[in-house]
């Protein structure tokens, strides 16, 4: 199922993420742009936002269990060859950007055994997770450096590499779960509904206000030495951190802001009409190509600048368009989708589904009946 306000809003994320990393987002004093301000840690989270809703709308047709263990098999090898790819980009270029791929594929990980799992408990659990996410993490980061260390690539060991993936990098899996969660709830509803639309926008305003609200009612976390906040996670020598919402914090009112201002995003490109949402549709139909071409040039070429933005903004709204009316996906998006559709295939036939003509075939006075 795809819907073109869904891949709108994910070419917006992918817009946004690359603002922020080609610096399009300060000013020549330092200071945050309007564009900043928008785009800062909100980005990326609709883009995880938008993983769960992508694996939902997938697997809307996953009943059984011999349908959950192919649909699961598929999205496992959708998983090792999105976090390859993230992490050989880390490993090959010598100074990318904050690449989210690798992160990605272990959220695609820890969907598999969620496909079947009906909205409300998703979202139940997305609120619970939110809270208590923070909190473990704060706890099992207790005497590490502040920060989030070195990206994660294939020279790391694999136990040091878990834990930067899972726990102490800029995209930490453990608390971004909660934005998986909350896409799987999403994708479950009836997106192509207005009401649904509309319900979206308001209720993700509401969250992202109160969040904001909220913290800074507690106090927003310690003042003076907001120098050390760093992008992924606070410093574990304070509970206090936990008050704050400022993004990439991972905190419960950073989560919270953040998959509020996600899912209003979501809402209003699912109301947008067909022909304004087309636009952006565009780079959001092929996310994984564009994406890493951009991390591509950022690393190799290390170009910054809201001039640069600009460009690979125009770039990618013109091929990503041609893609999508002319139904074609791009390279990276071709290739995973066969290897994880021959997969889901394979799986399918090892453990007995027939084809309709073959079941025909197998029915007393069928065609194959003697």
């Amino acid at each position: 199922m795809r819907l073109a306000g869904v891949d709108a809003a994910r070419g917006l994320a992918l817009l946004g993420m690359a603002a922020a990393h080609l610096h399009a987002t300060t000013g020549p004093d330092g200071r945050a742009t309007v564009v900043g301000d928008l785009v800062a840690g909100r980005s990326a989270a609709l883009f995880a936002v938008l993983a769960g809703v992508g694996i939902a709308l997938g697997s809307r047709r996953v009943r059984t269990g011999r349908e959950h263990a192919a649909a699961g098999s598929s999205l496992v090898v959708r998983a090792l060859l999105v976090g390859a790819l993230g992490l050989g980009l880390e490993t090959l270029l010598d100074a990318p950007p904050a690449v989210i791929l690798a992160q990605y594929g272990l959220l695609f990980l820890v969907a598999v055994p969620l496909l079947r799992v009906p909205a409300p408990v998703l979202l139940a659990a997305a609120a619970l997770w939110c809270v208590a996410s923070p909190l473990l993490s704060h706890v099992l980061r207790a005497g590490t450096p502040d920060g989030p260390g070195p990206q994660p690539s294939f020279t790391m060991a694999p136990g040091e590499l878990l834990v930067t993936l899972g726990l102490t990098g800029y995209y930490p899996v453990l608390t971004w779960t909660t934005y998986l969660l909350v896409g799987l709830g999403v994708g479950r509803l009836d997106l192509a509904s207005a009401r649904t639309a509309r319900r979206l926008v308001v209720g993700g305003a509401a969250l992202a206000v109160l969040a904001l609200g909220a913290s800074a009612l507690l106090g927003g976390g310690p003042g003076p030495d907001a120098g050390r906040q760093r992008a992924g996670i606070t410093p574990s020598d304070d509970w206090a951190w936990l008050l704050t919402a400022a993004r990439h914090s991972g905190t419960p009112f950073d989560l919270a802001h953040t998959t509020g201002t996600a899912l209003l995003v979501l809402g209003l490109c699912l109301l947008l009409p067909r022909a304004v949402a087309a636009v952006p549709a565009g780079p959001g139909a092929v996310p994984l190509t564009l994406y890493t071409a951009h991390i591509v040039v950022g690393g190799l070429l290390a170009p910054f600048g809201t001039a640069v933005w600009v460009l690979q903004a125009a770039v990618a709204l013109v091929v990503g368009g041609v893609l999508r009316n002319a139904g074609r996906r791009g390279p990276l998006e071709y290739g995973v989708a066969a290897a994880s559709g021959a997969v889901r295939e394979r799986v399918l036939r090892c453990s007995g589904r027939a084809s309709p003509a073959r079941r025909a075939a197998r029915r007393p006075g069928g065609p194959g009946a003697a």
